[in-house]
């Protein structure tokens, strides 16, 4: 279990994803380029591939984890991650999955809180 202080650590934003791509040798990753607001944008690597396709991702605002510590993966830096929810239905075949999404009129970089 977490306390309250351990949750407060975490540092979740509104991101658009202003680009996203598929990355060659992966079934499951895609590149996404996300504004936070913030000098540059964020590259940030999603194994999203088999539930969207790319071209629905640009212009969607989602929340994203931004303190978390970059990681490489497959050669390339991931700056944070993509909050999103997926798994199996219970007692039924078929899996599910969805983005969390913010509503269109908040700006990016803006904190969950």
């Amino acid at each position: 279990m977490l306390n309250i202080d351990d949750f407060k650590k975490v540092q979740i934003k509104a991101g658009t994803i202003i680009s996203a791509e598929p990355i060659e040798g992966s079934e499951k990753l895609f590149k996404l380029s996300v504004d936070f607001n913030e000098k540059n944008p964020r590259q940030v690597l999603s194994g999203i591939a088999k539930f969207i396709k790319p071209e629905d991702l640009i212009g969607t605002i989602c929340a994203f984890v931004t303190n978390l510590e970059p990681r490489e993966i497959m050669g390339l830096k991931s700056e944070a991650m993509i909050m999103a929810l997926s798994g199996n239905f219970p007692n039924e075949a078929g899996e599910f999955f969805s983005l969390l999404k913010v509503s269109e009129n908040i700006p990016p970089g803006s904190v969950v809180r």
